[in-house]
């Protein structure tokens, strides 16, 4: 129909920088999920021997063998990104709060990921981690969290630039 207004939907030429940045935090956190998430050391070459020995799955463990800490803060970092993208073209999702809303998740994911490193020992059972400690065998942070804490420190940013940008824009009626 020739003069019809034509609802405006979902368009990739929209979505701000910001808002990419959003979903490609996301997606790259949740990457780091497979990659090692913990890893074991030993500073004696016996018992570094041994390490070497086992499974590399129990040496190295990615994120979902490390527990509920290791994997939500990333996949909420997705999900905020997801919406992000999906909703922040459209004028009345963002005058609606949705900059802020991915500050928080942003913030909240962060929060999560820093939990988890601070637990990092506790994906072990106690005898586990005495029987670690006795043998001189650390446990340590692997490349998937750097990338996934980095990747929500990123998000973090762009969200409080875009919450400063959503600030600046007149509201118009």
């Amino acid at each position: 129909m020739k003069g019809a207004p034509v609802k405006p939907g979902f368009s990739p030429r929209r979505v701000s920088w910001r808002e990419w940045t959003a979903l490609g935090a996301g997606l790259v956190s949740v990457g780091a999920l497979f990659l090692p998430w913990t890893n074991l050391s030993a500073t004696q070459q016996d018992v570094e021997e041994a390490l070497d020995s086992l499974p590399a799955g129990e040496v190295a463990r990615n994120a979902f063998t490390t527990g509920f800490l290791a994997w939500i803060g990333p996949v909420l970092l997705v999900l905020a990104g997801l919406a992000v993208v999906a909703f922040g073209q459209f004028r009345k999702a963002r005058v609606s709060g949705l900059p802020h809303l991915w500050l928080i998740a942003s913030g909240v994911s962060l929060v999560l990921m820093l939990l988890g490193w601070l637990a990092i020992d506790w994906q072990f059972d106690q005898d586990v981690r005495d029987l670690l400690h006795a043998g001189g065998v650390g446990i340590y942070g692997g490349f998937g969290r750097y990338l996934a804490l980095a990747c929500a420190v990123v998000s973090l940013v762009v969200a409080v630039l875009d919450v400063r940008a959503a600030r600046k824009q007149p509201a118009s009626r």
